[in-house]
């Protein structure tokens, strides 16, 4: 056999081999599963929505228990009034951050967390802010936060709890004051000056007094009254004039507090009994 032949041969085999190889999808073509692959497939999604469907509004999976934590000052009643209306609902469609935000909006509550625990119990945890003051009304007492916000209510003839009778204390006699409740607010300036009085040592007015009492008067305004010796200082108000600065406000409290030091230093405290520092420039006092 000639070699040309040969070659022809091996040639016409190459091309019948190269005929025979596997072909790639054309760009874009995307394969598809058989006829009974698409029904299984169909049926796979269709149970899964039905499931999912179940689950979200079906019978199970609801809010059937509630857990608080955290709360001292917040009444368990007041939580019970804004979940009750959650009892039974579906767990998978709670908004739970609209539940976080009405607690949170409580007089006594800093801040809250709302989770949902599967099968059905939902779990709501506060932390409650601080008491800051005590603040007695015509009323009732009161106690309240830093923010002025007030927590909680006890009789007008109640004593503090052992945690909190070392709070500064205001006893408002006003008839106004009869109108404060919880869930409503001291006014900002008002408590800021309550608290300058309620933490003044005697001492810087020249004193030897035991112990002071804050109190606010109709007609006097703020009131500074020692029990022994037996004297009072009125201070007049403050916050009513829109146009004193709050600098302005604290120059006059602390010209008041000189003028009552300057008294002591020339009168003796026990002659005392009354003493109008309401204009600083002008002191007037009672034997």
């Amino acid at each position: 056999m000639s070699r040309q032949a040969t070659s022809r041969r091996r040639s016409g085999g190459h091309a019948r081999r190269s005929r025979r190889l596997f072909r790639l999808p054309r760009p874009g073509a995307v394969a598809r599963l058989p006829a009974r692959g698409r029904l299984l497939a169909g049926l796979l999604l269709a149970a899964f929505v039905a499931a999912a469907g179940l689950a979200v509004a079906g019978p199970w999976l609801r809010v059937e228990r509630v857990a608080y934590a955290g709360q001292r000052y917040t009444p368990q009643a007041q939580l019970d009034e804004l979940v009750a209306p959650l009892h039974a609902s579906p767990m998978l469609m709670l908004d739970t951050a609209a539940l976080r935000d009405r607690v949170t909006a409580l007089p006594t509550v800093a801040s809250a967390t709302v989770e949902t625990v599967l099968p059905d119990e939902l779990r709501v945890a506060v932390t409650e802010k601080s008491p800051a003051f005590a603040w007695k009304t015509t009323a009732s007492l009161l106690v309240g936060a830093a923010d002025g916000s007030l927590m909680s209510e006890l009789p007008l003839d109640a004593e503090l709890p052992p945690g909190l009778v070392l709070l500064p204390q205001v006893d408002d006699q006003r008839a106004a004051s009869h109108e404060l409740a919880v869930g409503g607010r001291v006014d900002p300036e008002e408590l800021r000056i309550a608290n300058r009085l309620a933490a003044l040592d005697p001492v810087l007015i020249g004193s030897r007094s035991t112990g002071t009492v804050v109190r606010i008067a109709d007609r006097d305004g703020f009131l500074l009254v020692s029990a022994r010796p037996r004297w009072t200082i009125a201070l007049g108000f403050f916050g009513l004039d829109p146009n004193e600065t709050r600098e302005a406000e604290d120059a006059r409290f602390d010209a008041q507090l000189t003028a009552v030091r300057t008294l002591f230093a020339t009168v003796k405290e026990g002659d005392v009994s009354w003493v109008d520092v309401r204009n600083p420039g002008k002191v007037y006092w009672k034997p």
